[in-house]
């Protein structure tokens, strides 16, 4: 107990490293013109379909706050719309069209940091923060502390 002690904030450190690897995917991302957030957002709407925004906020682990937030400038980008859903009080967001050929024209730029991390990093040690990754998600999950709000 005492050594972890010595090791420091997991948080902090987490943070900074989540800071890093941000800042590197964002200067490719740049090169579409999205963050990588929203690079996320598209790809979610893409695979998942027409949804409504509280289950997309659900798979993608954010806050229904941040989601809307996020969603803005792609709807208003004309990337992503919101329809009205199945009865008067819901709606769904669906991609468009402009938005399907965003997604694939930020696709290049998200493999080329994808591709240039995992060299930076080295393919065991990328395998092996993936695997250290979901291992805690699933124990952080499991003791209940994961609420699936994020606050990106």
């Amino acid at each position: 107990m005492a050594l972890l002690k010595t090791l420091g904030c997991t948080h902090f450190k987490l943070r900074q490293l989540m800071r890093r690897v941000a800042q590197h995917y964002d200067v490719e991302m740049a090169g579409a013109g999205l963050k990588t957030t929203q690079y996320s957002l598209l790809s979610h709407v893409l695979k998942l379909g027409p949804l409504r925004p509280g289950e997309l906020a659900k798979r993608m682990k954010m806050s229904a706050s941040t989601l809307t937030r996020n969603l803005k400038p792609l709807v208003d980008a004309g990337w992503l719309e919101l329809a009205a859903g199945s009865d008067a009080r819901s709606r769904t967001v669906t991609i468009t069209p402009s938005g399907r050929a965003k997604r694939e024209e930020a696709l290049g730029h998200w493999k080329v940091a994808q591709e240039s991390l995992n060299q930076r990093l080295g393919a065991g040690r990328v395998l092996a923060l993936h695997g250290l990754i979901n291992e805690s998600l699933e124990l952080l999950a499991a003791a209940g502390t994961v609420t699936g709000a994020d606050d990106e």
